[in-house]
This record gives structure tokens, sequence and C-alpha cells, in this order.
């Protein structure tokens, strides 16, 4: 009865516990399945978590809206800044969610510095490293209690299935994850693990690709005179640099920019490539971008998105395997088709 057990699926919950050097891994249908899982499994009514003001939209909306029906309450934080993350711990606080690298503002939070403060009560840190993958960066030997991926991305990495897993190093949390996805149903289908464990077999080839390809993009869009700024943390002018070279192995393979002309200058530009799709997926073998204002983040409120660095000129590129000439002709002929 795969709702309770599958060796499928269990040989992919080894698989990813193992390259994020954790204790168990227990999959899902999908990454906001493993999220809510993380967020309804290990909190009750009363509790408080602290979530990085900078967060895939619909766990922003999930963390921010849907969890106080159920009295647990929230405050959202720039969790690069340790001091600010240690201001908003309350005693009451069971959680600290963080990405890093953000999505989609490619913010980096130093994962060590949060482990420390979350060592000082009885909050566990919780990570979504599906920017990173464990191939760049594994929380929890920085400290982290508990990871959580998106499957569909990179660990997948073809843009052909959904997923989600939730790795923890604690027997306990362990169990009470297993008990919420088993009883409230968001598991997995063999099929989806089957097609993963494909996707997990080339994920050091892909990454590699994609991450030299998006190393040129960024130098490439940083001169353009199109382009009115550039995020990347392999760029030595942006801001979490150091930290990235320290805490990763590698600076990944997304990136965003922002485009002259602001909102409808960004969304023509969108509309006039050929190559790079529109679509809010990520980290698959084929380069994908999207405007998160009109799209992933649509949901958050406008002055929440403002205040966390999500303006409405910010384009998020997911840089895929192509023949990175290719995809610098692309960008090139759209932004200069720009009004």
């Amino acid at each position: 009865y795969t709702r309770m057990g599958n060796p499928t699926v269990h040989a992919l919950e080894e698989a990813v516990a193992a390259l994020e050097q954790g204790a168990a891994g227990h999959a899902a249908a999908t990454g906001m399945a493993a999220i809510a899982a993380v967020l309804l499994g290990l909190l009750s009514q009363g509790d408080h978590v602290v979530a990085g003001d900078c967060l895939y939209g619909p766990t922003h909306v999930v963390i921010g809206r849907e969890l106080t029906r159920f009295g647990i309450s929230a405050t959202f934080v720039d969790t690069a800044d340790p001091e600010r993350v240690a201001a908003a711990l309350q005693p009451h606080t069971r959680l600290l969610f963080v990405e890093t690298p953000a999505n989609p503002t490619l913010k980096i939070t130093d994962l060590a510095a949060m482990a420390r403060l979350t060592r000082e009560g009885r909050t566990l840190l919780v990570v979504d490293n599906t920017f990173a993958t464990p191939y760049l960066q594994r929380p929890l030997t920085l400290g982290a209690d508990v990871v959580v991926h998106s499957l569909t991305k990179a660990l997948n990495g073809h843009s052909d299935v959904l997923g989600g897993m939730v790795i923890v190093k604690d027997g306990e949390i362990s169990q009470k994850i297993r008990r919420f996805l088993s009883l409230f149903g968001g598991t997995m289908d063999p099929h989806q693990a089957w097609l993963i464990l494909r996707g997990l077999r080339t994920l050091a080839l892909r990454v590699d690709r994609a991450q030299a390809n998006a190393a040129r993009l960024a130098e490439f869009l940083d001169q353009h005179p199109r382009v009115e700024w550039v995020r990347y943390p392999g760029r030595p002018q942006h801001p979490g640099h150091e930290l990235a070279k320290n805490q990763m192995d590698g600076f990944g393979t997304m990136l965003c920019f922002g485009v002259k002309g602001g909102l409808m200058a960004g969304r023509a530009f969108i509309d006039r490539l050929d190559l790079i799709t529109r679509a809010v997926s990520l980290g698959g073998v084929e380069s994908l971008i999207q405007h998160p204002a009109s799209m992933t983040h649509a949901g958050v409120p406008r002055e929440e998105r403002l205040a966390a660095g999500i303006g409405d000129d910010l384009v998020r590129l997911s840089v895929g395997c192509e023949e990175v000439e290719d995809l610098m002709a692309d960008l090139d002929r759209a932004l200069g088709a720009v009004p």
C-alpha cells in the first residue's frame, strides 16, 4: 500500500538523504507537500515561526497567511542579517525557515550563524536547499535540523515530474514527518520516484554545465547596456559572495537581473526570447525565465515583495545546459528589441 511505503520511493529517500548526509529522507508528492509536512507536522497552536523575508511565493503565503488559521504566528525577517534574526526569535519560536540562495533575489544566509542562534533555544532550523542542491551545499553539516527540496527542480532535472523531499538528522523529527505524510496523504507515487532517481544520476554533470553557463551569462548581462543590475553569487560585487564561496561548493545555476525600463520593459524582453522559455520552474536542462512579481510571487503583497528586494523589474533566469553562445545571442537579441 504505497501511501504507507514503497521500495522504489524508499530507494529515492535513501539516495537524497545520503547526498544531504542526513539520517532519513521522506518523499512527498510535491515540494509544497514537503514544506507543508514540516510546518504542520512539527508546529502546534501557539507556536511562532521566523522566516526569511525572501522565499518562494507559495511558501511565504502558507507561513504568513495559512498558518494563522491554526494559531501559529510568523515574523518575516532578513536572514542575511543575524542580528535581525536574533531580535525576531521569541521564547515560543519553534522554527526558523531559511532559503539560501533565496528565491528569487539570490540572497545568501549564513547557515552556521543561524544554527548558533537556534541552538540557544528550542528552535529548529529548516533550510530549503532547492536552489543549491546537495551537490553545492549541505545544510545539515552546517547545523540545520531539517532540509527540504522541491525535487521537481534540479534533483530531477528534466522538468517532467513533481516531487518533494524532507531530510532530517533526528529520529523523533523523522517519525513526525513520516506520520504526517502518511496520514494526510502527501506521499509520492513510485513512478515519480523512479523518474527522479534517473535524474539524480546526472546531477553533477548538469549542475557543472549549467553553473558554468550561469557565470558566463552573469558577466555578459552585467556589461549589457540594456541591463540595470545583475545578482549572481559568483560575482564579486554580490553582497554574499564571500559567504557563498565559503559555504557552498559552487555559485549555482540561478541569477536575476533588472531590464532598463522597469516592469513593462522586462515583460517585453521575456516575450521576445526564442530559445529561453518563459516558465516558473527551474533547475532543468533547459533555460527558463520568469517575472516573479507577476508569476511566482504574485500572491505576496506588493509592499512585502518590495521590502524583500523583489522589485517589479526583477527577472529570474534558471540557466540550463544549452550552448552558452546560443543563450547569449537569444538574450542579446531580445534585449535589443525592447522599445
